[in-house]
C-alpha cells in the first residue's frame, strides 16, 4: 500500500511534524507499505483558485499542469492522510487551496443533471489528523469537532466517495496529552495500512 501524507506547517520542529514522524513510524512497521509526504508550506504549489481554475470549473478550459501533477500524486496512493494544525477551527488555507484546486469535477466527482452524482475516489482511504490547541471539552461544547468532521470527513472525503475512518484530534496541552497524541499517531499509521481499517 502507498500512503500520501499531506500537511501544511512551516516549522519542521512543530508538534505537527512530530506527529507525522510517529505516523510514518507506524506505517513503516507494516511490511509492504510506502509513503510520501507533501508539505504544502514548502511546496511550490500555488493554492490560489484563479482564472484557469474557474474556467475548468465551468468546463471552459484544460486542467492546469500543476493541478495535473498533484492529481497524479494522489492517484499513486491508496490512502490519503491530512495532518494539520487547526486554524480557526478548520485546516490551514494552504491545504484548503490544494483541495479546492485538485479535487475537481471530472477527477474527484462527476455531477450532472441527468446522472446525478458519481463519486470517483472510492478506491481510496482517507483519514484526518488535526492538531488542536484547546481541551477536548472546548471542541465538543462549541461544536468545533463536529464542524471539522462535517467539513472534511463528510464534505470532502465522503463527497468524493472515499472510505474514511473519521478524524483524530490530537491535543498536546500538557506532557501527558503530548505523549498520548504521539502514541496515537503511531497507531494511526498502522491503522491506515489496511489490516485494522474499520468497515464503513
Amino acid at each position: 500500500m502507498h500512503i500520501l501524507i499531506v500537511t501544511a506547517h512551516p516549522d519542521l520542529a512543530s508538534y505537527t511534524h512530530a506527529a507525522i514522524t510517529r505516523l510514518v513510524d507506524g506505517i513503516e512497521s507494516v511490511p509492504d507499505t510506502t509513503h510520501e509526504i507533501l508539505n504544502l508550506a514548502s511546496s511550490a504549489f500555488d493554492p490560489r483558485f484563479v482564472g484557469p481554475d474557474n474556467d475548468l470549473f465551468h468546463g471552459r478550459g484544460a486542467t492546469p499542469a500543476d493541478v495535473l501533477k498533484e492529481q497524479r500524486r494522489v492517484d499513486r496512493a491508496e490512502a490519503l492522510v491530512l495532518v494539520f494544525p487547526v486554524y480557526w477551527w478548520s485546516m490551514p488555507a494552504l491545504m484548503k487551496g490544494w483541495i479546492d484546486r485538485v479535487f475537481v469535477h471530472g477527477w474527484a466527482f462527476i455531477e450532472g443533471p441527468d446522472n446525478g452524482m458519481t463519486r470517483l475516489l472510492g478506491r481510496m482511504k482517507g483519514h484526518v489528523v488535526a492538531i488542536g490547541g484547546a481541551d477536548r471539552g472546548t471542541y465538543e461544547r462549541r461544536g468545533y469537532l463536529s464542524a471539522l468532521n462535517v467539513q472534511i470527513v463528510q464534505g470532502i472525503f465522503g463527497f468524493c466517495g472515499m472510505q474514511t475512518s473519521g478524524l483524530d484530534l490530537l491535543l498536546p496541552i500538557d506532557p501527558s496529552s503530548t505523549k498520548d497524541g504521539l502514541e496515537r499517531a503511531y497507531d494511526i499509521g498502522r491503522l491506515i495500512t489496511g489490516n485494522e481499517w474499520p468497515s464503513t
